[in-house]
């Protein structure tokens, strides 16, 4: 599908991204990756084109949609509920922007498919989440900046569709992802990563909000990254949007467990019922992927363990760079290595 076409990926250097880098080189593609910032690892890749750009103006959009076949646009700001809460505007502005720039760029550059990244925080609250209930419903409160601006994208996509015959244009709403690679960044960590760094901290105690029983439906990011070019494939369109999730539910609490369960010294887990936790229950209804042949493969045991791993191995440094690769770097020119602060 893939072999010898120019394929974009905004947003290439993050969590599901670089699976995704990886999976299209592996498949033959030609890949350029653009993103606020450059990733090391890709950037040591002579084969893949890894351009540091703003994806929030239009010029810097058509530059990066000129001569591609397909674009993946993965582009979000990750933010925990505290992030969210803090600092909604500096979410919800720049993702209304490189969504709305990024689609239109690849329309006027013919780009033939192209698939929007959107996000569960589209859906209201409830156990179980399907696809045809977003638009019936509002997004939960605890996610209605992110929500709202996720789902302007998806009516983007859909007028798109309609209004100028795209058939190439198709849309995913991944749920819990985690991996190697995640953002381990205390003030906007998602759940999982936010639980390694503290259970690995070597604090004896650790707080963690609410009372655990909030269920979340976590998925590897290489299950996502396939389900992602599954979906470009098929091209199920504007109006069949995708879950791409386990379709299981775990508690943090049983997250937690398994977390320690990798860990010599485990700490105290101290729950604060005072702090906010989000919605009780988040998990996926997957039987819309799985029609296409969606078959995530890899285990919450299996994932964390390898989550952990890399942690431990590639120990981030204050800059926010993985220590081993910036001294990989340290021979080379000023301007062949560009680090964006």
């Amino acid at each position: 599908m893939v072999k010898g076409k120019n394929v974009l990926v905004a947003g290439g250097s993050g969590l599901i991204g670089r699976q995704l880098v990886r999976l299209l080189k592996d498949e033959g593609a030609h890949v350029k990756v653009v993103d606020k910032k450059v990733s090391l690892d890709i950037a040591s890749d002579e084969s893949i084109e890894d351009r540091q750009m703003d994806l929030t103006t239009m010029n810097n959009c058509m530059e990066a949609c000129h001569d591609m076949d397909y674009v993946f646009n993965l582009m979000c700001i990750k933010g925990s509920p505290k992030a969210m809460k803090e600092r909604p505007a500096s979410h919800l502005v720049p993702m209304l922007q490189f969504n709305t720039n990024l689609m239109q760029a690849a329309r006027i550059c013919k780009v033939s498919k192209y698939l929007y990244t959107s996000s569960v925080a589209v859906y209201e609250p409830k156990e179980m989440f399907s696809e045809d209930d977003v638009w019936v419903t509002f997004p939960s409160p605890h996610d209605r900046f992110a929500g709202w601006a996720k789902r302007i994208g998806e009516l983007q996509a859909e007028s798109y569709e309609i209004e100028y015959g795209w058939d190439g244009i198709s849309i995913v709403r991944p749920g819990n992802t985690y991996g190697p690679h995640d953002d381990f960044d205390s003030d906007g960590a998602m759940v999982v990563p936010s639980l390694i760094k503290k259970i690995l901290s070597g604090d004896k105690q650790i707080t963690l909000w609410g009372d655990g029983s909030n269920v979340r439906d976590f998925t590897h990011c290489r299950d996502v990254a396939k389900g992602m070019m599954l979906v470009m494939e098929k091209s199920p369109g504007a109006t069949n949007p995708i879950n791409l999730g386990s379709g299981g539910g775990c508690s943090i609490k049983e997250l937690v467990e398994v977390i320690l369960e990798n860990v010599d010294e485990k700490p105290e887990v101290i729950w604060d019922t005072t702090k906010p936790s989000g919605d009780k229950i988040r998990v996926m209804n997957v039987d819309r992927a799985k029609s296409l042949g969606y078959n995530p493969s890899i285990s919450l045991e299996q994932g964390i363990k390898e989550t952990i791993d890399w942690y431990r191995n590639e120990k981030l440094d204050t800059a926010g760079y993985p220590i081993k690769k910036i001294n990989s770097y340290l021979t080379m020119d000023i301007d062949e290595a560009v680090i964006d602060d």
